[in-house]
């Protein structure tokens, strides 16, 4: 009996030993396979990392070596062949006036607004961002709505410009006598002996930051085209004794206008909008007028998308271009004619393959009785009609009516 108990005892035992030895393997191996997943996991992770730091420092290099600048589709322009009319702030606020002239456009041949936004009081005619003509309060409410009114203008494919009269600045100087031409006195210099507008000074980059500031603002608006008006030096009785600070000592007239043509081009560009600005018509064949304003007819066209110079008839004196007889009002076609012949000579000037300003002349669409009988005639359809032909027959395809009070009928002008 005893050795049947103790051959059990043995069998007990060996059954455990083998239990714990067959238990002590499963767990090595559950331990060995559970790493093996930790180890694959890690590996994976590992991968995973590096296919992200991967993916980071691609986009990195490409960031790096190709920026992308913000879009603006406004800067795909397409060129128009303008034919247009001037509106002055005051007009172009009054929308009875505006559905009028719009009416006209869609009629006849043209299409094209030039409007104030900087007129020749100063004034800006819709509330601009610019931030100096806020600070000084040169912002008016001529045009209430600017938005409103250059919407109505894409709706009717009317291309708008936008008028910035620059040197010419009876406000800016009353605000910031700092900026404006001085007598030898130190006080302001003023046109009609002290009694007329003042101007602010040419050689000032402060004043031309000031103007690019309000051309920014316009293009932002919407305008697709800036036309400086004024870029000139003034010409009233007693300037010669102004006072222009040290820089006139080192640069001229011409020098100041040309540098500061080319500032505003370069400003101006990169926002995708065109840029032109309105000389004297007699500045293309005499020296005498272009050093007295500074305007280098030649040398502007090469800093400009556009040149418009103001060749009309009524400011030509008897003698221009052959004419004796009568005064030049009376030869609208003549003087059109010859002047452009003569600014085309005149840009032969530019070497081949360089930049040119296309020309765009101002046309009288006025009658100058300023002149006095037997001077002047009455400007109608005919006078604007020949004027229109003279453009043409010297090899030019666009012009602008100015009519300082916007008064245009369909008269002279061919149904659209």
């Amino acid at each position: 009996m005893k050795k049947n108990k103790k051959t059990r005892i043995h069998w007990i035992i060996g059954c455990l030993i083998l239990g714990v030895i067959a238990t002590g393997v499963y767990f090595v191996g559950i331990k060995k396979e559970s790493k093996e997943i930790q180890k694959e996991s890690k590996n994976t992770q590992k991968e995973t990392q590096e296919e992200k730091q991967q993916s980071h420092d691609f986009q990195f290099v490409l960031s790096d070596y190709m920026e992308q600048p913000n879009t603006s589709y406004d800067a795909y322009m397409e060129p128009v062949k303008v034919k247009g009319i001037y509106v002055n702030g005051w007009k172009a606020g009054e929308r009875k006036y505006m559905s009028q002239l719009i009416q006209l456009i869609n009629e006849t041949e043209l299409n094209a607004m030039v409007i104030d936004v900087k007129g020749d009081d100063g004034h800006i005619t819709y509330q601009t961002e610019a931030p100096l003509a806020q600070a000084i309060g040169a912002t008016t409410n001529y045009i209430r709505d600017i938005h409103g009114v250059l919407d109505e203008l894409k709706e009717n494919n009317i291309f708008p410009i936008a008028r910035i009269v620059v040197f010419k600045d009876p406000y800016l100087p009353e605000k910031r006598p700092d900026l404006a031409l001085k007598n030898p006195d130190g006080t302001i210099f003023r046109e009609k002996g002290g009694k007329g507008a003042a101007w602010v000074n040419p050689y000032q980059k402060e004043v031309w930051d000031y103007v690019i500031e309000i051309a920014k603002d316009a293009a932002r608006v919407g305008f697709k085209e800036i036309q400086f008006d004024y870029i000139r030096f003034a010409t009233a009785k007693g300037i010669d004794k102004v006072d222009y600070g040290p820089l006139a000592a080192e640069k001229g007239k011409t020098q100041i206008i040309n540098e500061f043509t080319q500032y505003a081009m370069e400003q101006l560009k990169p926002l995708g909008i065109f840029v032109s600005a309105d000389v004297f018509g007699t500045i293309i064949t005499s020296k005498i007028d272009a050093d007295i304003v500074g305007q280098d007819y030649a040398e502007m066209s090469r800093h400009l998308d556009y040149i418009c110079p103001m060749v009309y008839p009524s400011h030509y004196n008897i003698g221009s271009f052959g004419i004796r007889d009568r005064h030049p009002d009376w030869y609208p076609y003549q003087v059109l004619h010859q002047s452009m012949l003569a600014s085309k000579q005149k840009l032969e000037e530019i070497p081949e393959g360089e930049s040119k300003a296309i020309v765009r002349p101002w046309l009288q669409a006025f009658t100058a009785s300023y002149l006095r009988a037997p001077n002047y005639q009455v400007y109608s359809g005919k006078q604007i009609r020949d004027q229109i032909q003279g453009v043409y027959d010297a090899g030019l395809e666009e012009w602008i009516l100015w009519n300082a009070g916007g008064n245009y009928s369909k008269d002279g002008l061919l149904p659209e």
